[in-house]
């Protein structure tokens, strides 16, 4: 049956790449007939393998960021920082990554930092001709590693996930700490490497004039951005200050970026900031559909316990010195397809614990391996940053060049720096 179900993922992407046909389509189809057919499951079982959350957070921020989009307030934003960068072409993919490293690990979380400064990016390779690869990346990466910090979003997760898997409280901060070492340096690394290899070709071409001033409805829509932000940012930031605050405890459980986007959406059209059916029309349906398609058949394979067959596997088959490496593959081939904080890590940080006693290593560097080789391959644009990437690309771009992009250039260079980053890991921490 795993073997089955890989084929059926391995056999959605090339048939749907061939046809020109939604992968998604695909994906539903074997998820319908693996799950029913194969493992029993009711049709109700397999239709709530529908990823709802991913579905609601990629359509509610989309949807927000659309207006900014449609009335060109991000348009004449991604202006004014360029007008800012003009002197320094060739640094602005760093830029990119130090902006969104800096606000993701203020708190603000790998989907929100993602969706505001995707547009943004995107924008800015199309009128400089920065490689929508490397302006992907940096924009991926920082908010990546960003919220990797030991007390941003994806951190604590993935601290809680630790404790959750028997680690200590210290240790799965020290671990923490260790993962966000790791992602904070690679991108770096990568990111250089780049700009010094291709510097005499990078050719970013930044114009000198100064843009023209913001419209009411612009100015509007960046208030609303910035109060969005500012709204996601303080109760996390509070909660971090005063942790044994009830209230502020309470309303920091009960924030969700989805809910307070679609509020924020509201506003916006009740302020006529926009047309609405061109912001509705602009929702990317198809990248919902493919991620989603794809993300029912991926938890087919874990309630198939695929998952299990492959720490079993990996145990008693890979041998000691491969076994990190073995784990930053497996990390990033599930991170193609789906969220490393909702299915990733959930999945693989409870087996390394009895890994680690089998096999005698660091619980500290599987970790550190498994989020590295997910977070390599997060940028697919069948996992959520890169579809969030696909759905903020401008309306004229070629959405299907971005795809090639995505999936042929940038997540096998990110895969190459993560194998590299697996065995300095194994080194420096063994």
């Amino acid at each position: 049956m795993t073997l089955v179900i890989i084929a059926a993922i391995l056999l959605s992407i090339a048939v749907g790449y061939k046809t020109k046909i939604n992968i998604g389509f695909f994906a539903i189809v074997f998820a319908y007939l693996i799950g029913c057919f194969g493992l029993g499951l009711k049709s109700s079982e397999v239709i709530g393998f529908w990823p709802i959350k991913i579905f609601f957070i990629i359509l509610s921020v989309t949807l927000f960021y659309n207006v900014a989009m449609v009335n060109g307030a991000l348009e004449k934003l991604a202006n004014h920082l360029l007008y800012t960068c003009r002197r320094f072409p060739a640094l602005l993919p760093l830029a990119i990554f130090a902006s969104a490293t800096i606000i993701a690990a203020l708190g603000a979380g790998f989907y929100t930092v993602l969706a505001f400064m995707a547009p943004m990016t995107l924008l800015l390779c199309q009128k400089t001709g920065m490689s929508k690869v490397i302006g992907g990346m940096a924009v991926n990466y920082g908010a990546l590693a960003g919220a990797n910090f030991m007390t941003s979003q994806s951190g604590v997760i993935f601290r809680g996930l630790m404790e959750g898997a028997g680690v200590t409280a210290p240790q799965a901060f020290i671990n923490a700490t260790a993962i966000f070492a790791a992602t904070l340096a690679i991108p770096v690394v990568v990111i250089g490497a780049y700009l010094l290899m291709f510097r005499g070709k990078l050719n970013i071409q930044i114009a000198a004039e100064k843009p023209a001033p913001f419209d009411r409805k612009q100015k509007q829509s960046l208030v609303l951005i910035l109060t969005l932000m500012a709204v996601l940012l303080v109760f996390p930031v509070l909660h971090i200050l005063f942790p044994h605050s009830a209230s502020i405890s309470f309303l920091n459980s009960k924030l969700d970026i989805a809910f307070v986007a679609i509020i924020f959406s509201v506003i916006s059209l009740l302020l006529r900031l926009a047309d609405e059916g061109k912001v509705v029309a602009l929702v990317p349906w198809n990248t919902l559909i493919m991620i989603c398609g794809v993300g029912m058949l991926i938890e087919v394979a874990i309630h198939a316990g695929v998952i299990d067959v492959l720490s079993h596997w990996v145990s008693a088959n890979i041998p000691f010195l491969l076994i990190p490496l073995a784990m930053c593959v497996i990390g990033a081939f599930m991170s193609m397809f789906a969220s490393t904080l909702g299915v990733v890590t959930p999945a693989l940080f409870p087996i390394v614990p009895a890994i680690a006693a089998a096999t005698g290593y660091s619980p500290m560097i599987l970790f550190v391996c498994i989020v590295v080789g997910a977070q390599s391959s997060a940028i697919s644009p069948f996992s959520s940053g890169g579809s969030l990437i696909l759905g903020s690309a401008p309306q004229q771009a070629d959405k299907t060049a971005l795809f090639d992009d995505l999936l042929f250039r940038a997540v096998p260079l990110g895969f190459g720096a993560a194998l590299l980053a697996t065995l300095v890991v194994q080194a420096v921490l063994a």
